[in-house]
C-alpha cells in the first residue's frame, strides 16, 4: 500500500481506510487516511506500508528530529505487539482493551512515555492521572530503559480512606533533650501513646521530633527545657535549622494520623515513613514526601517501587497540593 510523507505525518489515500476499519491506524480524514510519526513507522517496520524513498532506518531517522520519537515508537510498537489498538493523544498514547478499536469500541489505559534519566513532575502528573481518572481510564507511565527495554507502572492518585479508629490523647509534659523529649506517662496514659515513642524504661518514653510537633500542634503536649517553656512553633524552628526536609514531612506525618495510620520511621528502608493501618502487626506502606513542587527522578522512583514490592508493600509519594496532602501510588504492572 503506497504513502506518502507529508511534513510530520504520513498520508494514505482513500485505500488506506482499510487499516483504521480493520485495526484501528490512523485519522480518518478527507479522500484517505492520516498516520501518526509512530503508526507509519510500524506499518513500514511491518511491511504493510511502502513509501517511495524511504525504508524504516530512513524514515525513523526523518522523524528522530523529535528526541522523545525513538522511545515513543518502542512503547508504541510493545503495545502493538502486545495485541492493543493504539492511538496517539491525549497524553501520549491512548490504548484500546483487547480486541477493540477506534470508532467501536473504548479505551482502557493513557500512556506516558518517558526515559529512565527522566524526572518525574509531580504536580504535572498528578493533573494528569487525576484527567485519566476522570476518564474511568487507568494511568500508566512506560518507562524506556538506556537499553531500551521497557516497564510499565500503573498510577494512582488517592486520599487514604481512614484506618483505625482515633484515639484521645492525655494531656502530657515533655522535657527536651535536644530534638527529642521525654516524658512520664501515666499505665492509663501509656495505652492512649501505645503508636507514640520508644519506651527507655518503665517511666519513660522518648518521643521524636515528628511525634512532638503532632502532638504540640493538636494540644496534647506541653514542651519544657531548662529555661522554661517552650512554644511548638519554636520547637519547630529549631528542628527545621537541622532537617531541611521537616517541611515536607511534617504535614504529611500529621495527615496519617489524623487518618488512623501509624507513620513510624522509613529510614531503614530509604523512606520517610513506614506506615501501619493497625489491622495488622507489619506495615503496610512505604510513604515518601515530596515538596509542593516536588520532581524527583525516574531511576529514584524505580528503586523505591522495587525495594517496596520486594517487602511486600505499598508505594506512596505524598505531594502537597492546593487540595491538600494527595498520595501518588507506583505499581509495576504486566500490560
Amino acid at each position: 500500500m503506497k504513502a506518502r510523507l507529508d511534513g510530520a505525518f504520513v498520508r494514505l489515500g482513500s485505500e488506506g481506510r482499510s487499516l483504521y476499519d480493520q485495526s484501528g491506524y490512523g485519522r480518518p480524514e478527507e479522500g484517505g487516511l492520516r498516520l501518526a510519526p509512530e503508526e507509519a513507522c510500524y506499518l513500514l517496520y511491518r511491511k504493510r506500508i511502502e513509501i517511495p524513498g524511504y525504508d524504516f532506518d530512513q524514515l525513523s531517522a526523518h522523524f528522530a528530529k523529535t528526541p522523545e520519537f525513538l522511545r515513543t515508537f518502542l512503547v508504541y510498537r510493545d503495545l502493538r505487539e502486545r495485541g492493543y489498538a493504539v492511538q496517539t493523544g491525549p497524553h501520549d498514547f491512548r490504548v484500546f482493551r483487547r480486541g477493540q478499536k477506534p470508532g467501536s469500541g473504548q479505551s482502557q489505559y493513557m500512556v506516558r512515555v518517558l526515559s529512565e534519566r527522566d524526572v518525574v513532575d509531580f504536580p504535572k502528573m498528578i493533573r494528569e492521572t487525576t484527567s485519566s481518572s476522570h476518564m474511568r481510564k487507568q494511568h500508566v507511565l512506560a518507562i524506556v530503559d538506556d537499553e531500551s527495554e521497557l516497564t510499565y507502572y500503573e498510577i494512582k492518585v488517592q486520599g487514604l480512606a481512614s484506618a483505625s479508629q482515633k484515639m484521645t490523647l492525655p494531656p502530657l509534659i515533655g522535657v527536651l533533650v535536644g530534638n527529642s523529649a521525654i516524658i512520664h506517662p501515666s499505665l492509663e496514659e501509656r495505652e492512649s501513646l501505645v503508636s507514640f515513642g520508644m519506651t527507655l524504661d518503665d517511666e519513660r518514653l522518648i518521643l521524636s521530633s515528628l511525634e512532638i510537633i503532632y502532638l504540640a500542634r493538636a494540644g496534647a503536649l506541653s514542651l519544657r527545657n531548662e529555661e522554661g517553656e517552650v512554644s511548638s512553633d519554636r520547637f519547630y524552628a529549631m528542628v527545621a535549622d537541622q532537617d531541611k526536609e521537616l517541611a515536607q514531612k511534617a504535614p504529611v506525618y500529621a495527615n496519617l494520623r489524623q487518618q488512623g495510620y501509624i507513620p513510624r520511621t522509613g529510614y531503614k528502608f530509604g523512606h520517610h515513613f513506614r506506615v501501619y493501618s493497625g489491622l495488622k502487626p507489619h506495615s503496610e506502606m512505604l510513604v515518601h514526601a515530596i515538596a509542593a513542587e516536588g520532581k524527583t527522578p525516574m531511576s529514584s522512583i524505580s528503586r523505591s517501587v522495587r525495594l517496596a514490592h520486594s517487602v511486600k508493600k505499598k508505594m506512596l509519594f505524598a505531594a502537597q497540593g492546593t487540595t491538600g496532602i494527595q498520595y501518588v501510588e507506583f505499581a509495576r504492572i504486566k500490560l
